[in-house]
Order: C-alpha cells, then sequence, then structure tokens
C-alpha cells in the first residue's frame, strides 16, 4: 500500500476546503425558539423539516450539486466503483426455510437490484422461480420486505415496499401458477403474515391511512390486528384487536405451530418490556385474554404444547431463560424454567426436532447449542472461527434445518443441518474473487471511561504494520438492544485490501451481554455509550493501529446519533466522520412517524430529567460555532420514513454553518431510497464508492 498524508492536513481539497473557498449552499436561519422545562432552545433550521417545501427542494437540490460535484473530481472514484462492481458480482443465497415439505430461499445472481424468491420440491432438484421482485419496477426500487408460505405450501403472502418507505403493501401469490390472487392489502407498517393453520387467511397489523401530505413523516399510532379472508376486499378484513386506550402500543400476532392460539405482543414503542395477551382460534367468540399486561420483562414465544407456552424472557434473567406458561393454571407460582440463564445472552430460540435450538451471544459473537425440552443439553454446533449465525428455523417436527454463518472476512455460507445425525454440510459456498485467508479478525478488551471492559473486533490484512498511519474505520451502534456481531461486508472488504482497518466496538446499549449491558446505555445512561466508543478510538490510538489523521468513525441510524455526538464531544480525536441517516434532534425526533416509539431508549424531550440528558448530547443542538470539525459526509435519503431526512438536513446545515477548520462538511442526499432496507444493488454500489473514495482522500491510502 503507497501511503499519502491526508489532504486536509494541508488544507488541500479538489474544490477547495476553508469556509472562504468552500462555498456552501444558503442555509437561512430563522429567529424560533421552543420551550422546554423553562429552558430556551433555539431551532434555526426548523424550516428544513418541511421536505415538501419549494425552499427545501432546492436546498437539497444545491446541496447534492456540492456534494456530487466533489465526489465525482475524486481520482480513486471510479477504481473503487470497479472493485465494488467486481466483487459484487457473485451469487448470493438467503437461508432457506422448509415450508410444508418444501424449500424456500432467496437468490441474486450477483448485480440483480432485487433478490429473487425460488423453491425446491426436493433438496436436490432443480429450483423453480416464485417471484421476482426486478419485474416490479424499471429502477428495481419496489423491494420484498418479507414473505410467508402457506401451511399447505400453496400459497405465498408477501410484502413490498417502494423507494426505501417503511409502508408496505401486502399481496398473495398462487406458488405452483407463480400467478397473484386478487387479494391486496395496504398501509401495513411493522408487521409479517401470520397464516391460519387450514391456510383460509392471515393475520397482520396494519394502520389508518394516513392523508398524503404526511404519508412520509406524520406520526403512526393506532396499529391494529386483522384477519384478512383470501379472496375479500381488505374492507371485509375482521378486526381480532385494537386497543385505543393505548394508541402507542405496537401489536403483533403470532399463531401457536398447532393452531390453537393467536398470541399477541403489545409493546409499548421500541420497549425491551412487553405484554402477552392471547385469543382462543378454536372458539370464534372467544375473547382476548391479558395473559401478561405488567410490561416487566420481556417476553417472546418460542412454541407451544397444548395448553403450555414456552417464552424466551429476561424476567429475573437479564441474559434471558426459557419459562413454560400453562395457561390453565397460568399464575407466576407455577411457572416452570425449562432452560436457565447461562454465562451468555441468549439471543434466539426455535423449536426444531422437538427439542430447543438456542443461539447465544458469547463477547458478541454466535454460539449455537441443542438442549432437550427439559432444559439438558444434547449437541452443539461448531463453527470456523468468530461470527454470526442466520438461523436455523422451522416447525417443530421438522428433522431438518438450514442456517447461515458469516464474518467480517468471509461472506455467508448455507449449511444443511440433520439434528438427528448432529451433522451440517454445505449447502451453497458463495465464490468470491477474493482470498479470505489474506484477512484477520481478532477480538480485543478495552476499558472505558468508567472502567467497563468493553469488546471490540478489528479485521485487517495480514502483515499489516502497526505504525499509526493506517486509515482505520471504527463503527458502532450503541441502542435498542441491538447487538453489532461480526458481519461481512464487500465496502469493508475493499477497504480492507487496500490496506485500511476495521474496527466494530460492542459499546453499551446493545444487547452482546443482554439487557444490563442495553439498559446500561439508554435513557440517563446515554453517555456511557459515547465514552464507550470515544475509548475505543483512544485504544486504537494507544496501540498504534492508526492515529487522528487517519480514523474515522461510522454508524448509521441510532449509530448516526452516536457518530454526531461524539464528534461533538471531541473533534480533536478523528479525522472524518459518516454518519448514516441518523438520529440528530433529540428534542424533536418524537414528533416524527415512528420516533414516539423510541422514548423508550432515548427518554422523552417532556420528561424534565430526560430533557436534560437529551439537551446535553443532541447532535444538532451541540455543535460548537467557530470550531474546526474534521471532514464529515452526512447520508440521507428523501424517502426514509424511519428517521426522517430532516434530522440530517438541520444537523449538515448547523455543521456547515459552525465549521472554522479545512475540512469538508458535505450531505448527500439518495434519491427513491430510504433508511436502507430494500436498497437496490446499483444503489448501493454507487453510495460504497462515494464512501470509499471520500475517506481515501481524506484518509489516504489505496495500493
Amino acid at each position: 500500500m503507497i501511503r499519502k498524508a491526508p489532504a486536509f492536513l494541508f488544507g488541500i481539497l479538489l474544490l477547495g476546503c476553508s469556509q472562504d473557498s468552500f462555498q456552501y449552499p444558503d442555509s437561512r436561519t430563522v429567529e424560533h425558539v421552543d420551550v422546554y422545562h423553562g429552558v430556551e432552545v433555539k431551532d434555526p433550521y426548523r424550516w428544513l423539516e418541511d421536505l415538501d417545501s419549494e425552499e427545501t427542494k432546492v436546498w437539497v437540490e444545491a446541496q447534492n450539486r456540492l456534494t456530487f460535484g466533489y465526489l465525482e473530481k475524486l481520482p480513486a472514484r471510479e477504481e473503487l466503483r470497479g472493485r465494488l462492481k467486481e466483487l459484487w458480482d457473485y451469487e448470493r443465497f438467503g437461508t432457506p426455510r422448509k415450508w410444508s415439505e418444501r424449500y424456500f430461499f432467496s437468490h441474486n445472481s450477483g448485480l440483480q437490484a432485487q433478490s429473487v424468491i425460488f423453491r425446491l420440491d426436493t433438496l436436490d432438484g432443480e429450483p423453480v422461480e416464485v417471484l421476482d421482485p426486478n419485474q416490479l419496477s424499471d429502477d428495481g426500487t419496489v423491494a420484498l420486505t418479507s414473505y410467508r408460505i402457506s401451511p399447505d405450501g400453496r400459497l405465498m403472502a408477501y410484502g413490498l415496499a417502494e423507494g426505501g418507505s417503511d409502508w408496505q403493501e401486502w399481496k398473495v401469490r398462487d406458488v405452483d401458477a407463480n400467478e397473484d390472487l386478487t387479494d391486496h392489502i395496504k398501509w401495513v407498517k411493522f408487521s409479517r403474515a401470520e397464516w391460519a393453520t387450514d391456510s383460509s387467511g392471515f393475520y397482520y397489523s396494519r394502520y389508518d391511512q394516513p392523508n398524503e401530505e404526511e404519508k412520509l413523516a406524520g406520526t403512526n399510532y393506532g396499529q391494529r390486528i386483522y384477519f384478512h379472508r383470501l379472496g375479500e376486499p381488505q374492507e371485509m378484513d375482521s378486526l381480532i384487536y385494537e386497543r385505543p386506550d393505548h394508541v402507542d402500543w405496537l401489536l403483533t400476532g403470532e399463531v401457536t405451530n398447532d393452531g390453537h392460539y393467536l398470541v399477541i405482543t403489545a409493546r409499548a414503542g421500541s420497549s425491551s418490556e412487553n405484554a402477552v395477551f392471547y385469543k382462543d382460534l378454536r372458539n370464534q367468540e372467544s375473547q382476548v385474554v391479558e395473559l401478561l399486561n405488567h410490561f416487566d420483562a420481556r417476553y417472546e414465544l418460542v412454541g407451544s404444547a397444548e395448553s403450555k407456552l414456552w417464552f424466551k424472557t429476561d424476567l429475573e434473567a437479564p441474559r434471558s431463560r426459557i419459562v413454560e406458561i400453562d395457561l390453565e393454571k397460568p399464575s407466576r407460582d407455577q411457572w416452570k424454567t425449562l432452560v436457565s440463564e447461562a454465562n451468555e445472552a441468549l439471543e434466539a430460540v426455535s423449536v426444531l426436532n422437538n427439542q430447543f435450538v438456542c443461539t447465544y451471544l458469547r463477547d458478541a459473537a454466535s454460539q449455537v447449542r441443542i438442549l432437550s425440552l427439559e432444559g439438558e443439553l444434547v449437541g452443539e454446533l461448531e463453527f470456523p472461527g468468530l461470527g454470526s449465525v442466520a438461523g436455523p428455523l422451522g416447525e417443530p417436527d421438522d428433522h431438518e434445518t438450514f442456517y447461515s454463518f458469516s464474518s467480517f472476512a468471509k461472506p455467508s455460507t448455507i449449511y444443511h443441518y440433520d439434528l438427528k445425525t448432529n451433522e451440517s454440510t454445505v449447502f451453497r459456498r458463495p465464490d468470491l474473487r477474493f482470498d479470505p485467508e489474506e484477512y484477520q479478525t481478532k477480538q480485543v478488551f478495552y476499558f472505558s471511561k468508567d472502567g467497563t471492559q468493553v469488546p471490540m473486533f478489528i479485521t485487517n490484512r495480514k502483515g499489516i504494520q502497526l505504525d499509526g498511519q493506517n486509515p482505520t474505520i471504527l463503527y458502532g451502534y450503541g441502542g435498542f438492544n441491538i447487538a453489532r456481531k461480526p458481519r461481512f461486508s464487500l465496502t469493508n472488504l475493499v477497504w480492507m485490501e487496500r490496506g485500511g482497518i476495521y474496527a466494530s466496538a460492542n459499546i453499551r446499549g446493545g444487547s452482546e451481554y443482554g439487557e444490563e449491558w442495553h439498559r446500561a446505555g439508554m435513557k440517563l445512561n446515554k453517555q456511557n455509550v459515547f465514552d464507550d466508543f470515544i475509548a475505543a478510538a483512544e485504544w486504537l490510538i494507544e496501540e498504534n493501529y492508526t492515529s487522528t489523521p487517519y480514523l474515522a468513525i461510522e454508524g448509521g441510524s441510532n449509530g448516526g446519533l452516536l457518530v454526531g455526538a461524539c464528534l461533538n464531544q471531541r473533534p480533536d480525536l478523528f479525522g472524518a466522520a459518516i454518519p448514516h441517516v441518523g438520529v440528530m434532534d433529540m428534542l424533536r425526533f418524537n414528533q416524527f412517524t415512528i420516533g414516539w416509539a423510541w422514548v423508550s431508549d432515548y427518554g422523552s424531550p417532556e420528561n424534565p430529567e430526560e430533557f436534560q440528558a437529551l439537551a446535553a448530547y443532541s447532535p444538532y443542538h451541540n455543535i460548537r460555532p467557530a470550531t474546526a470539525y474534521p471532514a464529515t459526509l452526512v447520508t440521507t435519503a428523501d424517502h426514509d420514513d424511519r428517521v426522517v431526512p430532516a434530522h440530517s438536513f438541520k444537523y449538515a446545515a448547523a455543521l456547515q454553518k459552525a465549521q472554522a477548520g479545512p475540512a469538508p462538511i458535505l450531505i448527500r442526499i439518495g434519491t427513491r431510497a430510504g433508511h436502507g432496507a430494500g436498497k437496490p444493488t446499483s444503489k448501493q454500489i454507487d453510495e460504497a464508492a462515494d464512501k470509499l473514495a471520500f475517506l481515501t482522500e481524506i484518509l489516504g491510502g489505496g495500493d
């Protein structure tokens, strides 16, 4: 690798890089002030929240002209795009799922915009195409969100989203004829289809139809559960459950394997704690029974046996256990623990071959153990190093299943697993134009500001010299009980094959060590998350992996918030920053779409004590005027109705205004794109090339 000094150190960038020479689009300010608990808070870019105004559209176009004008002149951009496209062009398979003696899986030939759904009638048979989402739009921006096969294996209920939106429309396809039926369901969000056992229809959750002007930014309240009977219009769907007294509840339904019960989960926003109700489907006149209504822990349905329901729960077990509740005697003193809490965090459970298949996290890497229904260890899967498992899934009587294993330098390999013999065999292995043996991943542990030990994965090409001059990306998330497990990324691979280092910090707020780790990074404890991330950067520098001019921080969504907050708190520590689709206004996040649901993790600006904590780190509100900030590329999308783009618009405008240093502050605004899910391959490649070209220019790097 041939290194060059980071361009911004010399004040030489292709379009100029000082506040005087780098002409940012005009972002006018307004005298808008909100009062929170007696505290006046200025919001000078409030007008950018009006996404449909002509002024905002002009601002977006001007910002994109500036950003793409800069990116197009970067010398590494086309070379990077070419390498990304070359690597991306390989067969990719989703983990198969068996339904009614048939196997269904996704497949992408390489550069297809969206993956295609296929079926196998026998394990060694020829794949038969079931649904090709690429035929549904000219630009590949209509994406399949999820699908469920009916118990008889004849029908597929599937959801579609357009332009990256969270809104879904559901349809039903005849699997053998490859034709859609007349069924058409609209205004679905955060829901899947749950088939009745007789395949007569399915349960789903939806919202009321919004006004057109509020479709992408209006708040979402009042989710309800319906049953759709095949062949009938949506207007005739049966309302199964609603809670007008709790419009902030997210309601989902799940049918037990025997079809006896619809188990309803009620969650107040994104809170870990939830309630559980049920309806006896054997009696059409049965009422919904409130089984667990205290919202005192997380309860996830695992399986059932007659009147007994099995739940994974963190009640009195922060790393989770499996309990049995008999509906005929449901009092807590009658509960039975089937699988006790382990030293590792229990992440997921499936019932296969009438056994519990338990996926654990050990220091953020996957382990899979097979246990009897009484909790006795039967076997354990072996993996080739530190990595992540997807699956196994299936039905209680299935004797076979599939799972995938991947790591930072190894793409997903699909395995077929025989539970009777405890044997795994490769079902599909990807063939890429690179040698994974040239790369290494090590796990390190460092100490945060308060002395907490935090794990971090570091991946790079073997033989790299630790001289403090390695361009490095430090990635983090830290929230919502979501773990940052090892994952393969072609973008990261291209970064590493050019000599870069990729580090992923398992900071507090996630699920790496169960609910205690999550709670240590939420609400009033959120500063721990930023301290953990800053400590990771300091460790990388102290251990001579990199140094400030060569260090970039990156994160998306809640991770975008992480990057924005850390950038404000330690602008001297980083050479570059890339916050993707970030939550940047912590005093108004609850005013848009599903943002109100995040109060459970962030706290509420309406609570005086939580307001103080939010105001102290809110990225938008803590930008310091006349400060030298590192080079920053903010990314968002015009159809992001999860974290609305106004967050990034306001943040970028304020950061550009405050910048006193030579580094560029740019915002890249994608079109017909959303929060990230379902993004077509071409857009993924374009975004990856732009990100890597930006970091290569700022940090240096390349062979």
